[in-house]
């Protein structure tokens, strides 16, 4: 045995030798499960994206005792039917009334709706509680 065979054989046995071929599988295979990761991330925030609902609320109006007129404004992909949970509110903010739109497509990204819901009480505020794709 050469003194190079005792370093070689010290060197495997407590692993201080360079085995590039097995260091450079590790670092290919945690490459490909970064970029599998990477792209699935993408894909299901893109998903999300595209079938979102937003919705504001931009005015609303008391019209009595038992109504009150909510205008809002709804961005959606065209051509795809939305429903919208709207609510009035009294000035503990208790839920007085309650109702919920369904809307029809439209070739439009953003439309202004105005829509009318019959409250138990006298109601101080009204808003678009969320919206959502059936």
């Amino acid at each position: 045995m050469t003194l190079t065979d005792v370093d070689r054989k010290l060197a495997e046995r407590y692993g201080r030798s360079r085995r590039t071929g097995r260091r450079m599988l590790g670092w290919v295979v945690v490459g490909v499960l970064a970029v599998g990761a990477v792209a699935l991330l993408g894909w299901s925030t893109l998903a999300n994206a595209l079938n979102s609902v937003d919705a504001d609320t931009t005015a609303f109006a008391l019209v009595d005792e038992r109504a009150v007129e909510v205008t809002f404004q709804v961005s959606v992909t065209p051509d795809t039917d939305i429903a919208c949970a709207l609510e009035a509110q009294d000035a503990e903010h208790g839920i007085v009334g309650w109702k919920v739109v369904e809307i029809a497509a439209s070739a439009d990204h953003t439309r202004s709706l105005t829509e009318r819901i019959p409250t138990v009480a006298e109601a101080t505020t009204g808003l678009v509680r969320s919206c959502w794709i059936p």
